[in-house]
């Protein structure tokens, strides 16, 4: 469980980073001045300073924060409230934007992994011992690639040819990774041990995509993503569903636990947290970008005449509050699963 948590925690803290340097970096390229950029919640462990900029490790890993000059008061030097409205708004949507480029960049990454298809790569898993496929030395690794000369792409196939030539010789073409292809011969049983199959090996059938289709097939699974997303949390709110709030640390506890079922499962579980941590960010609530976005929007609907610093500022804060008392209480459920033992993963 801790190594879980632990590996919950980078990526969880991978991810708030890509967001926190979406800000940083349109905020140093638009000339803001940034006072601090901050890992983690205070209290602060480790801090240096470079130039105009502290950039701080904090004590509470569920978070990140950029602090520039002036966010409300356009009478602050170098202040993100004294730029064009369009500067403002590419500075404080970076963060949701990054989170969305970063969970397309894990989705089309995951596409270039094998993953269960019922058409590709036929791979050996197992080899059952003195079976004929151990006696003509095929081994787990091994990709089937032809039986008799006939391609083999999936466990159907592979199955039917075997099938039709119970007791008679076949040549399988086989590969072992980083191998040339080999023929090998052996004699498919006709009644063969319990679970052992004609031949007695255990396959699955992979898939593996091309660069130039997995970036489109992860910007699609992105899209499907955010439709089901939004279709649940729906039917949440019309009661059709039921559903419960996670915190940051149920978020370390979920992505710790589908950890443990390999690369492939966390890269995609990291990628809808990102696509969800960006999406929400931008709802048009205080004290998150998108409470920032909807000010600017006000601004533009009065023509440019500014909700006044210390309003703004006011809002905020309120919301903050706000946020701070509903994180503590689904934190503190979110321990108290941990501390049960409880998983997240059915």
């Amino acid at each position: 469980m801790i190594i879980n948590l632990l590996i919950g925690i980078a990526v969880l803290s991978a991810i708030i980073l890509i967001h926190e340097l979406g800000h940083f970096i349109t905020a140093k390229a638009g000339g803001v001045k940034v006072e601090e950029f901050g890992l983690g919640f205070p209290p602060r462990l480790l801090s240096l300073k470079r130039g105009e900029t502290r950039y701080s490790l904090n004590a509470i890993p569920f978070g990140g924060f950029v602090k520039m000059a002036g966010e409300e008061d356009p009478e602050v030097p170098g202040s993100l409230a004294g730029k064009k409205r369009g500067t403002r708004l590419l500075i404080i949507s970076a963060g949701s934007l990054m989170n969305l480029l970063l969970a397309l960049l894990l989705f089309s990454t995951s596409y270039l992994f094998p993953r269960a298809s019922e058409t590709g790569r036929v791979e050996v898993l197992m080899v059952a011992p003195e079976s004929p496929a151990a006696a003509a030395g095929i081994e787990a690794g091994d990709i089937i690639l032809s039986v008799n000369n006939q391609s083999v792409d999936s466990h159907d196939k592979l199955n039917r040819y075997i099938t039709d030539n119970l007791g008679k010789e076949i040549t399988l073409l086989v590969q072992h990774p980083d191998s040339a292809p080999r023929e090998v011969r052996l004699i498919p049983r006709p009644q063969p041990p319990e679970n052992e199959g004609a031949i007695g090996i255990a396959i699955r059938t992979v898939r593996l995509y091309p660069l130039w289709q997995a970036i489109p097939r992860g910007a699609a699974e992105l899209v499907n993503t955010v439709i089901m997303w939004g279709a649940g949390l729906a039917s949440i709110f019309t009661g059709e569903a039921s559903g419960s709030l996670i915190g940051p640390v149920g978020l370390v506890q979920l992505t710790g636990e589908v950890a443990g079922f390999g690369l492939l499962p966390l890269l995609r579980i990291a990628a809808m947290i990102s696509l969800i941590l960006g999406i929400m960010n931008l709802l048009p609530l205080p004290a998150i970008d998108g409470g920032r976005i909807a000010f600017l929007f006000l601004e533009w609907v009065r023509r440019g005449k500014r909700i006044s610093p210390r309003a703004e500022a006011m809002v905020h804060l309120i919301g903050l509050a706000l946020f701070l008392l509903l994180f503590l209480a689904i934190t503190y459920q979110d321990i108290i699963r941990i501390i049960n033992r409880e998983t997240l993963i059915p």
